[in-house]
């Protein structure tokens, strides 16, 4: 590994306990699959098929995912956003597509579909392990929005990318305003598709209310905390009651929208994340 640190070693392993491999070729998933094991991996599982690899994650659980594009019976990027959309406990583990196809609409089309990191083939054992240590040293915040379900696609930055970043700051840290106005963005497209795609815009809601408190305990900002506090009561009322109505959370999500900077507060947003 180019990390020498021991930890660092034993994290990485800790990760590739089980490893599912997405390709239609058998040779190279066996290369790969070999090369994992190399680093680590415990056990992998390969599969040739869209429908064969969504039938194993709930079986196997894995921990990290690799993905060819395409196949007989493949669609690799519909595969991760099946996954990424889907209610299984694996729908946020590391993907990494693997794939001769390296064009630059393909890895823009890879990053947009929430995938972790791009690899082009032919690989080495180096260029493999500079994206698991990527993935699992050094992960990136995750965005739980309705359009968008994945890693923050600003800060991507797999060595095949060589597409522009959204804003000049993304290799900074974001600052508290930075997390209050992404938060606030992603939840009013939430509301917004509350009739189209409930079960996503709740699962968003409840992870944009969970940054909100987290912003709230790091600044001791008691307001906040109250106004993030009545969304999740309302939001945990609607869930329990199977009844989610947008008139009900706009009415609980009323104190935050005085948070929004005075960009956001001219008018609703038109993207999320």
């Amino acid at each position: 590994m180019s990390n020498p640190d021991p930890r660092a070693q034993r994290l990485i392993a800790s990760h590739l306990q089980r490893v599912l491999i997405v390709d239609p070729n058998a040779a190279p998933a066996r290369l790969l699959g070999d090369l994992l094991k190399q680093l680590g991996a415990k056990y992998v599982h390969v599969e040739a098929t869209h429908k064969g690899a969504m039938e194993a994650c709930p079986a196997i659980q894995p921990q990290m995912i690799f993905t060819e594009l395409t196949g007989p019976a493949l669609d690799g990027l519909a595969f991760v956003r099946e996954l990424r959309d889907s209610g299984l406990a694996c729908r946020k583990v590391p993907i990494t597509v693997v794939t001769a196809d390296a064009t630059a609409q393909t890895i823009t089309a890879s990053r947009d579909a929430g995938v972790h990191e791009f690899l082009r083939k032919p690989f080495t054992i180096k260029d493999l392990t500079r994206r698991v240590e990527a993935v699992t040293l050094k992960p990136r915040p995750w965005v739980e929005a309705v359009r968008y379900i994945g890693p923050d696609r600003r800060r991507f930055n797999s060595g095949d990318y060589q597409g522009p970043r959204k804003r000049k700051s993304d290799s900074e840290a974001p600052t508290i305003a930075d997390r209050i106005t992404q938060a606030l963005k992603i939840l009013r497209a939430a509301i917004d598709a509350i009739d189209t795609n409930p079960a996503q815009a709740l699962r968003s809601m409840m992870a944009q209310v969970a940054d909100l408190q987290a912003v709230a305990a790091e600044t001791n900002d008691i307001r906040l905390a109250e106004a993030a506090l009545a969304l999740q009561s309302t939001l945990r009322t609607a869930a329990a009651s199977g009844k989610l109505t947008r008139a009900e959370l706009e009415n609980g999500a009323l104190g935050l929208w005085g948070f929004k900077s005075q960009d956001e507060a001219k008018g609703p947003a038109k993207s999320a994340a």
